[in-house]
């Protein structure tokens, strides 16, 4: 068990591109002081503005619009009196009006008066069955031994409906998507369902989690493009599959944290990596600098120069076991060994997950450790489930792992050998210009015009929905585009002479089977660090593909990243527990007119000099102002409480910019702060 949880030297993360100093600010106090929404591949940044379903312009098969229903039902109602009395009529209408308000499967079934006349009861049953094809009868007993009640349900296709769903459980576990109850699905109306999920710390599969139990569904019914850090405020979209607006919407007063809207059907359902980026609207509270032209010249410079393209801690794992070292040991094809570290107790998580991992390390017993691990954990409990099947198969346990998590190890792994060789190419050739041996991408290859927005991380493909506990930024958010090396060059030094490349033109490979490396010192550092950890990058030692660097495509990525659309301010104020920034939802409540998306513009020769990097009025801000142009410090440390009338008054620096997927928003706070960036750092400055 690990002692301390992971920091950034861990994992190779050293530089910065600045010599400033850096300055004292808290990443993360509050929630809704980091503000992420994706951008999507229009260049849109999504926001929720509206949690209304839209018109129904056409339902499904045997149900109407809700504004000629009741007109419809009235006649059936009446000869539905007729055949079970004044009485069960009243309570089916009640019913139907639940349902066509939206309710759907969140309505209860009703159970009609007792009946000891079965031929009356067929009657009854042949009745629904005629004239209400949506909804489907049983008989439940009644009050005594010789009547029986009929009970009356919404037609969803679930458990208890065996005549529909009569197919074997391993047939429908092929399917692609939950598909139950939507049968009668009208052909002009797309099959997925595209929504705007706004959330509030929560990750993106706990609050889908949240949604399909409510909806009945499977997990594997949502799509969606990347997932988005817990601790924030995000909105991103999700697909959801045969699902109605209306049905969604109802669950809006009932969810916690979680809001849906912007509705609208679609064809295809999303799939990871359907995005350009996000956009990120960060505060940094309780900043104390020596000067206010500190904060301004650390800002300014974030703005022009950007940070190192680092993979930030998220990458590699919350806990303190990191990923990267399971991933070594999935290389080496020490299974057990990568059982036992994604198993064995670690720091930093809740009592009853500690106490759970600790049971299984004493005592070995599978059973038992699965009634005690929470569902969330994912990984854990997929290897639990194979060993209780096939004890000491350490591979095939690793193996049912959902493939997207399980290559994360992997990758985690080339992560933390990227960020080494790139901590090293800034410490041994600088952050200002080209060296021979460099590699670049081809100025003729259109991957390597930086329009702004192009995700030079090239990486192997993934198939299976990310599903992890790991609390992470980007992860997923990441293209599964694969290049040929012929697009990727080493600077000469005839390119030297003629100043073709520049700086931000620098890449280096994440290793595999596929990719180049430097021609300089930089190549090495890869091939020492691999053989510290007994891994061979151009050998495997075992004959698993997906766990071989042999086999894997490999990828590149940018040394360094500039913020897109940059703009920052200072603030003051007085009270930690208002917020600082507008979330999706507040600016909801206001009068002024919102907007579905907010177009990015990014002209491909724009540089980001040009940008207006000011500080901008913000008065909706609740207990915030702005620090003025001319605002005046006494001296003392900006952000210190000074002896007036305003001892209270705090700094806060808010920021806003757009950065491509797989850019990690926090080394770009690190690059201003120039201080380590992991939880448990900021948790002391709390």
């Amino acid at each position: 068990m690990a002692a301390k949880s992971l920091d950034e030297s861990d994992v190779g993360i050293f530089c910065y591109i600045s010599n400033l100093p850096g300055f004292r600010g808290v990443l993360k106090q509050r929630y809704s002081d980091f503000i992420v929404n994706e951008v999507d591949r229009d260049g849109n940044v999504v926001h929720l503005s509206s949690l209304d379903a839209p018109a129904e312009i056409v339902e499904e098969k045997g149900m109407q619009t809700s504004d000629t229903t009741n007109i419809s039902y009235a006649s059936l109602i009446e000869s539905f009196k007729s055949l079970a009395g004044n009485s069960d009529a009243e309570l089916l209408e009640e019913f139907l009006n639940q349902l066509n308000s939206g309710g759907g499967d969140s309505v209860s079934p009703i159970v009609l008066s007792p009946d000891s006349d079965k031929s009356h009861r067929t009657a009854m049953h042949n009745f629904f069955k005629e004239n209400f094809k949506f909804l489907v009868t049983d008989a439940v007993d009644g009050p005594d031994a010789s009547s029986k009640c009929i009970r009356v349900r919404l037609n969803s296709g679930g458990r208890d409906n065996k005549v529909r769903n009569s197919k074997k459980r391993k047939e429908r576990g092929d399917k692609p998507f939950d598909s139950r109850g939507s049968e009668n699905w009208p052909e002009n109306v797309g099959k997925f369902l595209r929504f705007h999920l706004y959330k509030e710390n929560k990750d993106t599969q706990e609050a889908l989690g949240v949604i399909g139990k409510m909806l009945g569904i499977q997990p594997k019914s949502f799509g969606f493009a990347g997932t988005k850090d817990k601790r924030s405020v995000s909105t991103q979209r999700v697909t959801v599959y045969k699902q109605k607006a209306s049905r969604l919407a109802s669950l809006n007063e009932r969810l916690i944290g979680i809001k849906v809207g912007d509705f609208c059907y679609v064809k295809e359902g999303l799939l990871l990596g359907q995005l350009l980026g996000n956009r990120f609207t960060i505060t940094l509270r309780g900043v104390v600098a020596d000067s206010e032209d500190t904060i301004k010249a650390s800002a300014d410079a974030l703005g022009r120069h950007g940070f190192i393209n680092y993979f930030g801690l998220q990458r590699f794992g919350s806990g303190s076991v990191p990923t990267h070292l399971i991933g070594a040991a999935l290389l080496r094809g020490e299974w057990k060994l990568a059982v036992d570290m994604i198993l064995d107790p670690r720091t930093g998580e809740r009592d009853a997950i500690t106490k759970a991992r600790e049971y299984y390390k004493n005592s070995n017993d599978v059973e038992g450790t699965l009634k005690q691990l929470p569902r969330h954990l994912v990984a854990e409990r997929a290897v639990l489930q194979c060993l209780k099947k096939s004890p000491e198969n350490y591979l095939q346990a690793l193996k049912a792992i959902p493939r997207t998590l399980r290559m994360m190890y992997v990758h985690s792994y080339q992560s933390y050998l990227w960020n080494h060789a790139a901590s090293l190419r800034v410490q041994k050739y600088g952050t200002e210009q080209v060296v021979l041996g460099d590699l670049v991408y081809c100025k003729d290859n259109p991957v390597g015009k930086d329009t702004g927005f192009v995700d030079n991380e090239l990486t192997n493909g993934c198939d299976d929905r990310y599903d992890s506990s790991l609390n992470e930024e980007e992860f997923a958010d990441m293209d599964v585009r694969e290049e040929s090396n012929s697009h990727v060059k080493a600077v000469t030094a005839d390119d030297l002479n003629s100043g073709y490349y520049t700086i931000e033109d620098v890449i280096l490979p994440m290793p595999g089977s596929r990719v180049i490396y430097p021609i300089n010192d930089i190549a090495q550092v890869y091939h020492d660090l691999a053989k510290k950890d007994a891994i061979n990058l151009t050998e495997s030692v075992h004959n698993v593909k997906e766990f071989s660097i042999t086999i894997m495509t490999g990828s590149y990525r940018r040394v360094f990243q500039k913020p897109i659309n940059f703009e920052w301010e200072l603030l003051a104020y007085t009270d930690n527990s208002k917020p600082l920034a507008e979330t999706d939802l507040d600016k909801m409540g206001k009068t002024k007119p919102i907007g579905n998306v907010e177009p990015v513009h990014v002209d491909s020769g724009e540089k980001l000099e040009n940008l207006d990097c000011r500080r901008q009025s913000e008065s909706s801000d609740a207990g915030a102002k702005l620090e003025t142009d001319n605002s005046e410090t006494s001296g003392e440390q900006v952000g210190l409480a000074q002896e007036d009338s305003e001892s209270s008054s705090q700094i806060a620096l808010k920021f806003s910019f757009t950065l491509p997927s797989s850019c990690y928003a926090t080394m770009a706070v690190r690059e201003l702060l120039k201080t380590s960036t992991s939880v448990a750092y900021h948790k002391t400055l709390n």
